[in-house]
């Protein structure tokens, strides 16, 4: 994945700034920017882009369920990522969070510009003040978070669905990571990441790893305009402190090893390892006793305290050769299976 500094994005001013008009003094008053009443929608400022998920949020009852999850002290960073029509936004505003919203629409961009001038200019003039809004011309996937946002912050977002997966996968796996995570979701994918053992995914073990999920909301399609064809969820991830986490190294090895079982996942474990990791069947047999882990289980069955605890008993763990190939290109086996979670269905592999 590249990844772009701040020179690959557009760190965006207020127009009334720009001219040279409508900048007010160092005591202006900060804007309210007040959420629609319940049950009333706002207009959609532009026409929606079914290519890049364009759902906006119009429900104001859901929006408080948002912020209310979202617990916001004045002060505190907030990263918000998609922030559409700038519904999210003026709520994240009023309640005095410093506010870095990254968008890659221009359109709304503009209208986004035009609805918190004030807010544009309070965070350039006095940066880390309470209501202060950064604006991000850019696509999240490629910019250099790093310098956007530091540690400690939180993120608070109505997210693209078709990014769902590698957004979640970036803020968790790399570093800066938030502490906190109250993100809008498709409603299969809230309950995916939330599933207990039977159910489980790679995407479910990568984030249950990470953080503590909880489902807050289950949120209708009427919510939002247009209304798309599925359930949303308002989905709560707490991140885990780094001490509760591997070391890079052992991170690694975790990852490799529960790519290979979720590359047959409706396989017995004892067969599937041996055959995707190359390794020898007796040592996969040995590990999984030594884990406690029956050999005729089914890897949707492992919590991630299991598979942690196999991960130890079967290090080291070596890449394979495709790994290597994935490494060298920046990409996981784990980001390519359908849904982006790295599974696939047994007619899936020849």
């Amino acid at each position: 994945m590249r990844s772009l500094g701040l020179e690959g994005a557009r760190h965006l001013a207020d127009p009334a700034t720009e001219t040279g008009s409508g900048s007010p003094g160092p005591s202006a008053p900060v804007t309210r920017h007040r959420p629609p009443r319940p049950g009333r929608a706002s207009r959609l400022p532009v026409r929606p882009r079914r290519s890049l998920s364009q759902n906006f949020l119009v429900d104001a009852e859901v929006l408080e369920t948002i912020l209310r999850e979202a617990s916001i002290a004045p002060g505190r960073r907030i990263l918000e990522i998609g922030p559409g029509s700038g519904v999210l936004t003026a709520g994240l505003l009023e309640a005095g969070a410093v506010v870095t919203a990254v968008e890659v629409d221009r359109r709304l961009v503009g209208r986004l510009q035009e609805r918190f001038g004030p807010a544009l200019r309070l965070a350039r003039r006095q940066p880390g003040a309470p209501g202060g809004l950064r604006l991000i011309e850019a696509d999240v996937l490629e910019v250099d978070l790093g310098a956007l946002v530091a540690e400690p912050f939180d993120v608070v977002a109505n997210l693209p669905y078709h990014i769902t997966s590698p957004v979640l996968h970036r803020l968790l796996g790399e570093s800066p990571r938030p502490e906190r995570l109250v993100v809008m979701v498709q409603r299969e994918v809230a309950e995916r990441i939330a599933a207990e053992p039977g159910s489980m995914s790679y995407l479910s073990v990568f984030v249950q790893y990470h953080a503590r999920p909880r489902i807050a909301r289950l949120v209708p399609p009427e919510a939002f305009e247009p209304a798309p064809d599925v359930w949303s969820a308002v989905l709560v991830l707490d991140v885990r402190p780094r001490a509760e986490r591997l070391d890079p190294a052992a991170e690694e090895e975790l990852w490799r090893l529960v790519q290979a079982g979720f590359r047959e996942r409706r396989k017995m474990l004892r067969n599937v390892l041996a055959r995707e990791l190359r390794v020898d069947a007796r040592r996969i047999e040995a590990a999984l006793a030594a884990a406690g882990i029956a050999a005729e289980r089914r890897p949707q069955t492992l919590s991630v305290a299991e598979w942690l605890a196999l991960r130890a008993a079967l290090s080291p763990i070596a890449p394979r050769r495709s790994d290597r190939r994935d490494a060298r290109s920046g990409t996981r086996d784990g980001d390519l299976g359908r849904g982006g979670d790295g599974t696939r269905e047994d007619g899936d592999r020849p």
